[in-house]
């Protein structure tokens, strides 16, 4: 289901030349030297967009660096004046974002542990609000995979009279352990912009990898998906970094992944292409209906199975049963070159509607006879 967000197109409020907007900059503001060194630095690339600096941190726990404070404002002025490059910062109370805008940011984003709490978001969309200031404003996704929580906090903005408003992709917390530090979950962000198409969405291969070896890796992944922009960690320095050292990437390192990614067209105008294209979607189709059809009938004989266990007083799951299934199914999967994962969250989903629907035909008998 669509929803209808009442926003202006990102090359409306930022110029990029038709190319991906960049936002580049350390995790924090340092010192001044520190951070008006890589503001020329990634000016000097000719490829950055927009200066990034975190101001406030919101820590886990007390005691860590939170931040440099309202004085790195000035220093993000100072870089701003002289690079020419726009800025942009992190705000988490109606504090902050009062302080920003008298410093004269340009940017602000919502970040992830903010984005969870609406009661935070609605403070930072009233303050925004009240200050009558037009200014754009990106919602990173929440820390845990809440896609109505996303979708909630860039609403919120949006009713607040902001329309320049893009969503931040920086991954979601997860228990399992893997290479990335936050889990991209994809199909997260792609349900994002199926429901909103008109949202610009800008991944975070920093927050997402944790560590600069898989940035290439995702920010291709990211441009691929026709995502609109990066947003990536750079430091002048990123051995001494005070925060997020292994995420951060050198100017230099910047401007070589960035001339290294291929930049994609979301469409072609390619009679041929198109026609070809048209053609094996239209074989799509047809394949996506006799998939719905086959599980159709295998849901028929589910429930026939069902309509049996119920006549011999036998439970629905049977343990042994389900994982003779995934075995099996496993290993054809490899087979035909389809992945494990994919395999396994396929058959889950049929699983839980064959159960669903036994279920039900053993209610029915039960509250008949009741």
């Amino acid at each position: 289901m669509k929803h209808s967000l009442d926003i202006l197109p990102l090359s409306s409020w930022i110029d990029t030349n038709g190319k991906p907007l960049i936002i580049a900059g350390p995790c924090s503001a340092e010192t001044e030297e520190q951070l008006v060194s890589t503001a020329h630095l990634l000016a000097n690339t000719g490829k950055v967009n927009v200066l990034r600096a975190g101001i406030w941190k919101p820590r886990t726990r007390p005691g860590e660096f939170e931040g440099i404070g309202s004085i790195g404002l000035e220093w993000l002025k100072r870089a701003k004046e002289e690079t020419g490059l726009l800025t942009a910062t992190e705000v988490a109370t109606a504090q902050h974002v009062k302080e920003a805008l008298a410093a004269g940011v340009d940017v602000l984003w919502v970040g992830a542990r903010s984005t969870a709490n609406p009661f935070t978001v609605q403070e930072i969309a009233d303050a925004i609000q009240e200050s009558g200031v037009d200014i754009p404003v990106l919602i990173k996704n929440p820390v845990n995979p809440d896609l109505s929580l996303w979708l909630g906090a860039i609403e919120r903005i949006n009713r607040a009279g902001i329309k320049k408003i893009g969503a931040i992709h920086r991954g979601f917390s997860s228990y399992e352990k893997t290479a990335f530090r936050n889990e991209p979950m994809w199909d997260l962000a792609i349900q994002l912009k199926t429901i909103a198409p008109e949202l610009p969405l800008i991944n975070d291969p920093s927050h997402i990898c944790g560590n600069r070896e898989l940035i290439p890796y995702v920010t291709q992944k990211a441009l691929d998906m026709d995502m609109q922009g990066l947003i990536i960690e750079s430091h002048i320095d990123p051995s001494v970094a005070w925060t997020d050292a292994k995420q951060q990437v050198t100017p230099a390192a910047l401007a070589d992944l960035l001339d290294s990614v291929n930049v994609r067209k979301a469409e072609s105008n390619n009679p041929a292409f198109e026609d070809k294209l048209a053609e094996l979607r239209q074989q799509i189709d047809k394949l996506d209906d006799q998939i719905l059809k086959t599980i159709g009938d295998r849901m028929k004989i589910a429930e026939k199975i069902g309509e049996y266990k119920r006549d011999n007083n036998v439970t629905i799951l049977q343990v042994s049963r389900w994982d003779e299934i995934v075995q099996k199914r496993v290993q054809l999967a490899k087979a035909l070159n389809l992945g494990e994962d994919f395999t396994v969250k396929y058959l889950e989903l049929l699983h839980n509607e064959s159960i669903r629907k036994q279920n039900e035909i053993m209610n029915v008998k039960t509250a008949t006879e009741a």
